[in-house]
């Protein structure tokens, strides 16, 4: 029983984690002059590109970009989507942010229009200010009235629970520093006191057009009262002023939200379907309509994001089209699309252009470019990944490593990490030594390697199209 204890034990203390490509990154890495540091937050390298992204955050949290476009232009494992994820990290939580790589378009059982549409209403943020009045007070005295619940005629003893809460009266006396006041209480009042456990000494607001009662917390004058109190137990000052205030209370959602919610018979619980489809252009111009009312009327204030699309060279000359049109309009958020192509043909065309992308569209954007990682950066990198990944590596194992990311490839070098430590704890280590990078380096083939491997020995696989090949040789296969 000892042992069958022990081990749910462990099994309870067994944490699972999700480690992705880029769950190291925190942020830009700037200092408070907007200067990139050599390495931090999980940044590395690239200091111009990071500078550069760095007055692009400025100017998104000034608002003063809204409408403009970004290119994340560089080679495969530069750094483009981290510089990205560290946009997203520095904006905080408030500031809209939506993802989408531009092959997901041509999946999507929506039109190419629609699902860029959706993209960018996620990016934009509208914040929705509203005045409630509210009671606000120390609770001095809560008494309540039972009275005798009367017998029926049939022998029922038991009234109903609406009844009983309907027969209930009361008085609650609140008070602040400066005044005190006794309120009568109905029976839903009562009620909701009661499921929030609200008792003499508490801090509660109370939303007068709602009924809904809110527990701030225990006043401190009262906090002497018990000689132990729970670790959730919160204490706040007792309010001063009259106990009657008008508060200003925000929200926070996108406009595709408001979209969905106004669009499908189920209101907001849509939202959590991820039914969306088709949304009509009528719902979306009045959705706009009343937005900007508010913001005439100082009610709601946009708060333009950021919508990030990987692999840009993917999109063809209509989303070209709609994407030129589509950041004129007045509440279109802040566009950063990262390609990895040099010049190459635009999809849905024969022309060629630089990054696969016209011309005309290219002269909207603002175009930061990524370098290649010096040798010391690779070894840096790695060491973050190896903390991020909680595997200990010796320094000739590190050594050994940053060579191999240098000849080949940092995205391969990184995804021999978790290997090397496999084959560590297979042997019984608890340091990843050399031989485990080799092993690994062994089992495993690069790019480059794995190439050499084909020329070898293409003419064993089918449908080789190598050329310098004589056909006959094919044939020969293939009757063969």
């Amino acid at each position: 029983m000892a042992e069958l204890k022990r081990l749910s034990e462990s099994r309870d203390l067994t944490r699972i984690e999700r480690i992705g490509a880029h769950s190291h990154i925190r942020g830009l890495g700037l200092d408070s002059s907007m200067e990139a540091r050599d390495a931090s937050e999980g940044m590395v390298g690239q200091l111009p590109a990071r500078r550069a992204a760095g007055l692009i955050l400025q100017l998104i949290r000034q608002g003063k970009i809204a409408g403009r476009a970004v290119l994340l232009a560089g080679q495969p494992g530069t750094g483009k989507t981290a510089l990205a994820m560290g946009i997203a990290k520095s904006l905080g939580a408030e500031t809209p942010f939506a993802s989408v790589a531009a092959s997901e378009l041509f999946s999507l059982d929506l039109s190419k229009t629609e699902a860029l549409t959706q993209a960018f209403r996620r990016a934009i943020g509208v914040r929705i200010k509203e005045e409630a009045e509210i009671i606000e007070g120390e609770v001095v005295e809560i008494s309540i009235d039972r009275p005798l619940s009367a017998s029926g005629a049939g022998g029922s003893s038991a009234a109903p629970s609406g009844a009983t809460a309907a027969g209930k009266s009361g008085r609650l006396t609140l008070k602040t520093t400066d005044m005190e006041t006794v309120y009568e209480l109905g029976g839903k009042m009562i009620e909701a006191l009661g499921k929030e456990k609200v008792q003499s000494g508490d801090v509660i607001a109370l939303d007068k057009a709602s009924g809904k009662v809110t527990k701030l917390g225990r006043s401190i004058g009262r906090s002497r009262d018990y000689d132990a109190v729970g670790p959730h137990t919160k204490f706040v000052k007792c309010p001063d002023g009259e106990l009657q205030k008008r508060k200003e209370v925000v929200h926070c959602v996108t406009l595709h939200e408001i979209d969905v919610i106004n669009s499908r018979t189920q209101g907001f619980l849509a939202l959590f379907t991820g039914d969306t489809g088709e949304i009509r252009a009528e719902v979306r111009e009045q959705i706009d309509t009343k937005v900007a009312e508010w913001r005439e009327e100082g009610k709601a204030e946009i708060v333009p994001g950021v919508l990030f699309i990987d692999e840009v060279h993917m999109l063809d000359i209509e989303c070209f089209s709609f994407l030129n049109r589509a950041l004129e309009n007045d509440m279109a958020p802040i566009l950063v699309i990262a390609t990895n192509r040099g010049i190459t043909s635009i999809r849905g065309t024969n022309y060629r252009s630089p990054h696969g992308i016209p011309p005309d569209f290219l002269d909207r954007l603002l175009i930061i470019t990524t370098q290649p990682y010096t040798e010391e950066e690779i070894r840096k990198i790695l060491d973050i990944r190896c903390d991020e990944e909680d595997v200990e590596m010796s320094a000739d194992a590190k050594v050994l490593l940053t060579k191999i990311g240098v000849e080949t490839s940092l995205r391969y070098a990184i995804n021999l990490i978790t290997s090397a430590a496999l084959a560590c704890q297979r042997r019984k280590g608890k340091v990843v030594e050399m031989e485990d990078i080799s092993r690994v380096y062994q089992l495993f083939l690069d790019v480059k390697r794995s190439t050499q491997y084909l020329m070898e020995y293409q003419s064993q696989y089918m449908f080789n199209e190598v050329p310098g090949e004589a056909d006959g040789d094919g044939e020969d296969a293939m009757q063969s």
